[in-house]
């Protein structure tokens, strides 16, 4: 084992981590401010969900022995089999280090998809839903292109989870909106995010955790870790500067949510190519996202009237697609012997493998996703009544407000109370 690898990997797990509280922050100032809570205890419950059924079952599904090609077996149940010493042969780091920063990962990408489902899904149908989703969905998906399962024997090339987290939770929240259905009255109660120094500190400690979490995928502290977060940072910046210029000319200035946006759409895109993709690639990746999820966000949605509450799909479905994709387009072993050579460096094969890979993503956690939904319908309603979206999740669901009144009363019970203020 090496030590500055274990150090290296120790960082960048709790960077990870703190995407967490970073993505409630972000989800949070999103969403009006009676239903702040509900969408921030959706992120922090999974931290406790997602960690259980991880040491269950979860990691072995995911990353233990293949079974055909499909699914990993038991041997690492209960971190059975985990210890002290490395996973394989060649790495450098205890196994139950890889076993904590892929938890990470495992977590945060099912909170991901609670941005679809914002102001309207219910907390119990939530907890059944991510707890069967995560075990169901994910471990599977992580399974083929990290554990050794079908789409890793094509090479296909994800380093940091383009498919595994980006167009797994975008897709899915987007078949969850479809499913529950649209928000009360979104017509006349415009969703006009209620606090935007929220989505400020969360987009800052998300694109912080970034660094960790496309730069420890390596595994490694080494070159490649170095380069991949090098690019993370180049298309995030590009895609802030797309966003703010594409809104400079279609609506005359630029806003604060809008360069928040482009740096996310900027750095989901860039996820899966990372560490095969040269600098200069990173900006032309970063710019399309924005460009792609721009479209997403501002036109499709509307032309097809699905309500994707805070654009999970928008931004990370769609950027997770392109930056798939484009991975087959500018990858080259040029930057990294262990990638491939891409469509700009004469070859076509890893493209078709790349795109492949997608349409089996979206092919699973579609069908996957819409199942699960409705067997958790058949045991617990999925969005609140309208007089729950009304008063507020804060209030319905979980008896609590994130504001105090003028008066500074914090009691619910309080025959005061105002849950509109």
């Amino acid at each position: 084992m090496n030590t500055g690898d274990i150090a290296f990997m120790s960082v960048c797990t709790a960077l990870v981590f703190l995407m967490i509280p970073g993505l409630a922050f972000f989800y949070g100032g999103l969403v009006k401010k009676r239903h702040v809570l509900s969408i921030m205890i959706q992120s922090i419950a999974a931290i406790g969900i997602i960690t259980i059924l991880w040491v269950g079952i979860g990691y072995s599904l995911a990353f233990g022995p293949d079974v055909g090609h499909f699914i990993g077996n038991l041997d690492f149940a209960g971190l059975n089999n985990v210890g002290l010493e490395p996973k394989s042969e060649g790495a450098t780091i205890p196994h139950l280090l890889f076993v904590l920063f892929q938890l990470m990962f495992a977590i945060i990408t099912p909170a991901i998809i609670t941005g679809s489902t914002a102001e309207r899904l219910r907390f119990p149908a939530y907890v059944l839903f991510i707890a069967l989703w995560s075990i169901l969905v994910y471990a599977p998906l992580a399974h083929w292109v990290w554990g050794g399962g079908w789409l890793a024997d094509l090479h296909i090339l994800d380093f940091a989870g383009g498919m595994v987290v980006h167009i797994s939770s975008g897709f899915s929240g987007l078949i969850a909106a479809l499913v529950i259905g649209k928000r009360l009255n979104r017509e006349n109660d415009p969703p006009i995010p209620h606090n935007m120094p929220y989505v400020l500190l969360g987009t800052g400690l998300l694109w912080f955790g970034w660094f960790g979490f496309n730069g420890g995928s390596e595994l490694a502290a080494d070159g490649i870790s170095v380069l991949a977060m090098t690019t993370t940072h180049i298309s995030a910046c590009a895609g802030l500067l797309g966003w703010m210029l594409i809104e400079k000319l279609h609506h005359g200035r630029p806003t604060v949510l809008g360069a928040l946006s482009g740096a996310v759409a900027g750095l989901g895109a860039i996820t899966p190519a990372c560490a095969f993709v040269t600098p200069l690639a990173a900006i032309v990746i970063g710019l399309v996202s924005t460009g792609l999820c721009y479209i997403g966000v501002a036109y499709l949605k509307e032309k097809l009237g699905y309500d994707d509450s805070l654009d999970a799909f928008g931004i990370h479905g769609i950027g997770g697609t392109w930056g798939t994709l484009a991975t087959g387009i500018f990858c080259t072993t040029l930057v990294n012997p262990n990638g491939a050579d891409g469509l700009l460096y004469g070859s076509s094969a890893q493209l078709l493998v790349q795109f492949l890979g997608v349409l089996a993503t979206y092919a699973y956690c579609g069908l996957a996703t819409f199942v699960i939904l409705k067997v958790v319908g058949l045991v617990t309603p999925l969005a609140a009544s309208h007089e729950e979206q009304d008063s507020g999740l804060d209030i319905t669901q979980h008896g609590e407000s994130a504001y105090t009144d003028l008066d500074g009363r914090t009691s619910v019970a309080d025959p005061g109370w105002n849950i509109f203020n």
